[in-house]
């Protein structure tokens, strides 16, 4: 018996002594589960927000950000120190050669230093106007008489704001007595004119435009609103939208062909642009065609400034005011001076990248991004600054919480997206090639996110594959729902439009697009003088910082990739211009 307790004791001993060995060798570490992460980075956001502070730098300290510009190379600087700062890995500039379909070479950088317009008679008065990007300076102080100009072919713009999918129609009017007025016409729907219309309109007013400042187009009657669109999408909306068993993808519209032989507004406004270089005119000057003071001065399509003269978009109000003074006959003289810069090294522009490495699966990558360039009119805080800064934001909170993930998590900041999403397109071309001449890392992208559409948190998302790959997006970001997250549909677009993800989708790769709640961001900010810090809703940014972290880190964590297109089932590519393939040459109006 004292035997056998022996060797009970014995074994015993044994048994302990080899679980206090266990205990002392050293183990590896179990990876936290998804969901305690979830948690981990919600606290994260809760007590140290850093996302207000970036788009303050983003915004007010780099904006605008227009592509090729110091400005804007100095924002990529700012984000590869702060993002090594933050601990991510290979954080570097890539570079790309700027040249938009219609350039004719590489464009290089612009940037307004000086502007003044103002009334000089029969009144006098500052006016409100942005310069169009890469057109020319005047020759200093120019003070001209107006004249307007009325081309076929320059429809005037909708009053209206931007609108990625419609609304519901609106409520019926009040059935008053009819007001004593007559009923207006209905306006005539705009004919698109041919070259020679077009040409025999211009030679009927070449002697008025030398030495004058040209105001091109009738000034535009912007309707009243009546029924502003909501800050929030109603929540029906949503769910209609992201209801998995019948899914409503969004896809951007196709521009409508014209009937054979008419020009397009684009190709009567590059006529009229070089009708006026070759005639003298001293500045062009366009309707910003929108309420409220709100301007939109985009960029000279040929993004060469000497097929343009100096010109200025202002605004509607002004517009209208020296309109219906001219209209009395009564002539109208301003003072204008636009001084801008050309920035030769402009010519390459950069995408800013960085990492946070994975582990087993460091070969594959998910990715995340928004595009970082902006307009010139105001600093580019909705559109885009927000959505790089929620991104920022995103691998910032993983970093801190100092997370392994399996796969590799990518972060870029394109440039390049205003003028046809060509950083994002460089880098795809670049590192993964397409579906039908794929390079060594195509196989290894899971997918990409990409948020652009304002201060909105996302309320849904759009991936390019079958609907198992939405159905895996979808499940990520499930515990999101407690914050009007709706849901994931699958796409099978490969057009280009409007962001970057599709730039992924051109590819057949998966491409993620997550959208989000309008606020002002139709009525009042996309691409306008207003878009500004002011217009960013905290609360919506710092919940969509969290729901992008979260979904990063899932599909990084996963035991598989998104599900693709099988070979059969890939649908066919669009096609996509290229570097300068729709640049046009020069054409001068032939004499009658």
């Amino acid at each position: 018996m004292a035997k056998l307790c022996g060797v009970v004791l014995g074994v015993t001993m044994c048994a302990v002594l080899c679980v206090l060995l266990l205990m002392a060798m050293p183990v590896p570490a179990q990876a936290p589960g998804v969901a305690d992460v979830y948690a981990k980075i919600r606290a994260e956001e809760t007590n140290n927000s850093k996302i207000m502070w970036i788009i303050h730098e983003v915004a007010d300290v780099y904006g605008p950000r227009v592509t090729g510009t110091p400005n804007l190379k100095a924002a990529d600087d700012w984000a590869v120190a702060t993002m090594t700062s933050w601990g991510l890995a290979n954080a570097h500039l890539e570079p790309w050669t700027f040249q938009p379909s219609s350039a004719a070479t590489p464009v290089p950088g612009w940037e307004n230093m000086e502007l003044l317009a103002e009334a000089v008679a029969p009144f006098h008065g500052q006016l409100m106007v942005k310069p169009l990007a890469w057109t020319p300076n005047t020759k200093g102080m120019v003070t001209a008489q107006v004249v307007q100009l009325d081309p076929p072919g320059l429809a005037p713009p909708r009053g209206g704001g931007f609108n990625f999918f419609g609304g519901p129609p609106p409520p019926p009017e009040p059935k008053w007595a009819a007001a004593p007025m007559p009923e207006k016409a209905k306006p005539a729907e705009p004919k698109q004119p041919t070259q020679a219309e077009l040409d025999a309109y211009l030679n009927s007013v070449k002697q008025k435009v030398r030495c004058a400042i040209v105001f091109v187009g009738k000034h535009v009657e912007v309707a009243e609103e009546m029924n502003p669109a909501a800050m929030r999408r109603a929540e029906e909306e949503w769910k209609a939208r992201f209801d998995a068993k019948n899914p409503r993808p969004f896809r951007f519209p196709e521009q409508p062909k014209l009937p054979e032989g008419q020009l397009t507004r684009g190709e009567v406004s590059r006529h009229v642009d070089q009708f006026l270089v070759d005639n003298g005119a001293l500045v062009r000057v366009n309707d910003a065609g929108r309420a409220h003071g709100i301007i939109i001065a985009q960029g000279n399509n040929t993004f060469d400034w000497t097929r343009a003269v100096p010109t200025l978009v202002m605004r509607n109000e002004d517009y209208g005011r020296i309109s219906r003074i001219m209209d009395d006959g009564t002539a109208v003289t301003l003072r204008v001076n636009i001084q801008n810069k050309q920035y030769p090294e402009g010519t390459t522009a950069y995408n800013a990248i960085a990492e946070i490495p994975g582990t087993d699966k460091k070969d594959e990558i998910v990715m995340l991004g928004g595009h970082y360039d902006s307009w010139h009119d105001a600093t580019g805080a909705t559109d885009n600054g927000i959505g790089s800064s929620m991104m920022l934001e995103a691998v910032r909170i993983l970093a801190a919480l100092h997370v392994k993930p399996r796969r590799t998590i990518r972060i870029a900041l394109w440039s390049g997206e205003e003028e046809g999403l060509l950083g994002s397109l460089a880098y795809v071309q670049q590192h993964f090639g397409s579906f039908e001449s794929p390079k060594p890392e195509y196989a290894k992208l899971d997918a990409y996110f990409n948020i652009d559409s304002g201060t909105g948190k996302p309320r849904g998302a759009g991936v390019f594959g079958p609907a198992p790959a939405a159905g895996m997006v979808r499940e990520a970001m499930a515990p999101f729902a407690e914050w009007g997250f709706m849901g994931a549909v699958a796409s099978d677009s490969r057009r280009t439009g409007g962001t970057d993800s599709t730039s992924f989708n051109n590819a057949g790769l998966p491409g993620i697009g997550l959208a989000q709640d309008a606020f002002d961001y139709g009525s009042y900010t996309h691409h306008t003088n207003l878009d500004t810090y002011e217009r960013i809703y905290e609360e919506d940014v710092r919940e969509g910082a969290v729901e992008i972290a979260s979904a990063v880190y899932a599909l990084a964590m996963a035991e598989q990739m998104v599900p693709r297109f099988k070979a059969e089932e890939m649908p066919k590519p669009a096609p996509e211009p290229g570097p300068g393939s729709e640049a046009k040459p020069v054409r001068h109006v032939p004499a009658n």
